[in-house]
């Protein structure tokens, strides 16, 4: 009989199992059966066991045991150390880690705003509202004041600090949205890819590089220009059918200044970086607004994002309620 063969046939100690664990182990037999055992001593030439069938001590001699097999058993069938994580665990905690992992991905796409009310999976600007005591999304739509504007990496910005102080105009009496709280909260999409539409970065802005088609940037909604940029909101001056921006200067100190019209705004990244939340930093009378982007102390995004306040009015069409658990009283 050769080293390997001796080995193979060569009788194996059982480890014992672990306080208050009582497996069953199999002695493997030469003739393909085997007997269920729970525990088994090797006793010179013999092996006696304890049958889980017959609730009993037994022996058989060592020699018509296959060892060689019954170690295949019993490693195939040992529970894995406790630092060491099975394969199905593993498999779980992958699962686990993915499913957490896109949890997380939709929370930043369309975080929760107010209880029921998270907000839609596009771009856009869309500003917190209240109506009849609920709480509400309305998108607002932007408006176009492009004057004296120059190219700054490629998109168009207002240099509304060049040429001194001047109005800008806004067409129409009144903005379509109206809002009736006078702490409005706002949030701006940032950095949503659009690579169906451009083989190069393109930023969540109005005007985007040149390898868009015009009419894909038309048909487009937008939010902020970046992180960085600053807001403001506007009160504006109402004419007959007509409305007027005034000008907007950044001090050295970054802080936004104006005329007492312009109201700084907070601005916060929200969780994921999807959204931008601006909050203005002190309470809106009722009237015109415009909310502006301010992305240096000399430009300024072309377009503002015009609402007015007025609680009086009615409801916005379109607007988005919140989505609450049915009740469990009967």
């Amino acid at each position: 009989m050769t080293d390997q063969s001796r080995a193979s046939q060569t009788p194996m100690t059982l480890k014992p199992d672990l306080p208050g664990l009582t497996r069953n182990h199999r002695l493997i037999l030469k003739d393909g059966s085997y007997q269920m055992v729970t525990q088994y001593q090797i006793l010179g030439d013999r092996v006696r066991f304890y049958s889980s069938e017959r609730d009993d001590w037994e022996e058989i001699p060592a020699s018509l045991v296959d060892w060689d097999a019954t170690r295949k058993w019993e490693r195939d069938h040992s529970p894995a150390p406790a630092n060491e994580t099975s394969p199905a665990m593993k498999e779980a905690e992958t699962l686990d880690n993915e499913e957490r992992a896109e949890r997380a991905d939709q929370l930043a796409r369309m975080p929760q705003v107010a209880k029921g009310l998270e907000l839609p999976d596009q771009d856009g600007v869309f500003v917190l509202d209240t109506y009849n005591g609920a709480p509400e999304l309305v998108e607002l739509s932007p408006t176009d004041v492009d004057l004296d504007a120059k190219v700054r990496h490629g998109q168009p910005t207002l240099n509304p600090m060049a040429g001194g102080r001047f109005r800008l105009e806004l067409n129409g009496a009144h903005a379509k949205v109206h809002l009736h709280v006078n702490d409005p909260a706002f949030f701006l999409s940032l950095d949503v890819p659009h690579a169906a539409d451009a083989v190069e970065p393109v930023l969540s802005n109005p005007i985007t590089v040149k390898t868009v088609s015009e009419q894909s940037i038309k048909d487009r909604k937008y939010g902020a220009h970046s992180a960085q940029s600053r807001f403001a909101l506007v009160h504006l001056d109402e004419r007959i059918a007509m409305r007027f921006l005034g000008p907007v200067e950044v001090a050295s100190n970054d802080a936004i200044v104006g005329d007492p019209n312009v109201i700084p705004a907070k601005v916060t990244v929200m969780p994921g970086g999807r959204w931008l939340r601006v909050t203005p930093q002190s309470n809106l009378l009722i009237g015109e607004y415009a909310l502006v982007e301010v992305l240096s102390p000399t430009e300024m995004n072309p377009l503002v994002w015009p609402f007015r306040v007025d609680p009086e009015l009615g409801d916005n069409p379109g607007s988005l309620g919140p989505i609450l658990e049915p009740s469990n009283q009967e």
